[in-house]
C-alpha cells in the first residue's frame, strides 16, 4: 500500500508543546503540512473558512485550552455535517478516566497522554504518523447526502 501524506491541525495552546510536536513530524516525509490553532475557537475558524484541506487530514487536540476547551470543540466538529467525519487524536496530559471516555463518546481516534520523557513523546510522534499516512481515510460526503 502506497504511504499517503497527511494535514495535520495541531489545536495546542503550549508552546513548549507546539515545538515538540513540530520538532517530531516537521521532517517526516509523511506529513504534509502542520497548522496551529491555539484553541477551539481558532480551529473552527480554520476549518470553517476553508482555509485547510479536509482531505486526509488529522485533528491533534489538546483537552485543556482557553477560550473553548477539546471537549467543546469536539461537540461543534461532531454537530458540523461538513467536519463530523474527520478523525481527531487527543494529545492532552489529562489522564483523568472522565475525560478519556467523554473523548471516546465524541469519537476520537486516539487517546494519548503527554508523557514527560523526550523519548516516548517522540514515540508517540512516531506512531501517530506511521498509522495515517497508511490509514484509509472516510471519504467527503456525497453532495445532498449528509
Amino acid at each position: 500500500m502506497k504511504q499517503q501524506r497527511i494535514h495535520l491541525l495541531l489545536v495546542e495552546d503550549d508552546d513548549l508543546d507546539v515545538m515538540n510536536v513540530h520538532r517530531a513530524l516537521s521532517q517526516a516525509p509523511e506529513i504534509a503540512s502542520i497548522t496551529v490553532a491555539r484553541d477551539g475557537i481558532e480551529a473552527l475558524k480554520l476549518l470553517r473558512s476553508g482555509g485547510l484541506p479536509l482531505e486526509r487530514l488529522v485533528v491533534v487536540l489538546d483537552l485543556r485550552m482557553p477560550r473553548m476547551s477539546g471537549l467543546d470543540l469536539l461537540k461543534e466538529l461532531r454537530a458540523d455535517p461538513r467536519l463530523k467525519r474527520l478523525p481527531n487524536v487527543i494529545l492532552t496530559t489529562s489522564d483523568d478516566p472522565h475525560d478519556r471516555d467523554a473523548a471516546f463518546c465524541l469519537g476520537v481516534a486516539g487517546y494519548f497522554v503527554k508523557p514527560a520523557a523526550p523519548g516516548r513523546f517522540r514515540q508517540i510522534m512516531d506512531a501517530m504518523r506511521s498509522y495515517w499516512s497508511v490509514a484509509e481515510f472516510a471519504p467527503p460526503p456525497l453532495e445532498g447526502k449528509l
